[in-house]
């Protein structure tokens, strides 16, 4: 079930609505406290610019995160394209009826983990889920019953090349479920409201254009951080051209 975390726009909005309000905040806070002395000012603009760094270096660490999660799901497609490849192959190793059989179900696997990667319905990805798990018993059954029947090396082969089938797909899925945890965006979303009542608290004449500069770059950030840490909300998701290349190489049955 999708969160708030897998649409970035709202991210954006969420974000950009509580800086801006703790800006003002910040700013009403100062007026309503009187004038500050010169000391104290320079103070806050001490903490202002210590929050600021501390900002930006959570921003960029989870930035770095939210790549390495994409760029691990984008080996993982690879590597899934490059295992169903290989097993297909691999059914040469069997009987011609098997062989047969097995291509046939392969064919069916793929398009089942294409349309895993491209569709965003959660009712139809839970259909998928289910289908994904029953091919991949029906696969199992095809390779294990030659095997059984003559264990031999070159029937092991179509034995080892499923199991990197169906392992291929679980750390597809593993790295999928892996993001950003809740508790570092709860942490960023607070630093980032404490420097804005800082920002606004250091103003020394109200200008609405300075108040807005900084939830603004903010909020652009924590969006393009959600967009990449979600594998299916926003724009930027892993497209399978590997396993797209692959399903043009199949030869119907």
């Amino acid at each position: 079930m999708r969160s708030v975390l897998d649409y970035p726009l709202a991210i954006f909005a969420l974000a950009f609505a509580g800086q801006w309000l703790a800006a003002y905040l910040g700013y009403f806070l100062r007026t309503s406290r009187g004038r500050t002395q010169g000391a104290e000012q320079e103070d806050f603009a001490t903490v202002l610019a210590a929050a600021l760094t501390l900002l930006g270096l959570i921003i960029g660490f989870s930035f770095s995160m939210s790549v390495n999660r994409y760029d691990l799901r984008k080996n993982y497609e690879e590597a899934e394209a490059n295992a169903i490849g290989t097993e297909y192959m691999r059914a040469d190793h069997l009987p011609s009826a098997e062989a047969a059989h097995l291509r046939d179900v392969l064919s069916k696997y793929l398009q089942q983990r294409l349309d895993f990667y491209l569709l965003r319905d959660e009712g139809r990805l839970q259909q998928i889920n289910l289908e994904t798990d029953r091919i991949q018993n029906q696969l199992w059954s095809i390779v294990l019953g030659p095997a059984m029947a003559q264990p031999t090396p070159v029937a092991a082969l179509a034995v080892a090349g499923m199991n990197d089938v169906l392992n291929s797909q679980g750390y597809t899925q593993a790295a999928w479920w892996n993001r950003i945890p809740p508790a570092a965006w709860g942490l960023m979303g607070l630093v980032a409201i404490a420097c804005n009542v800082l920002l606004g608290y250091c103003q020394r004449h109200p200008s609405r254009a300075r108040l807005i500069v900084l939830p603004m770059i903010v909020a652009v950030s924590f969006c393009l951080i959600a967009d990449i840490d979600s594998p299916r909300g926003g724009l930027i998701r892993v497209v399978p051209q590997n396993l797209v290349a692959l399903s043009q190489t199949f030869k119907p049955n």
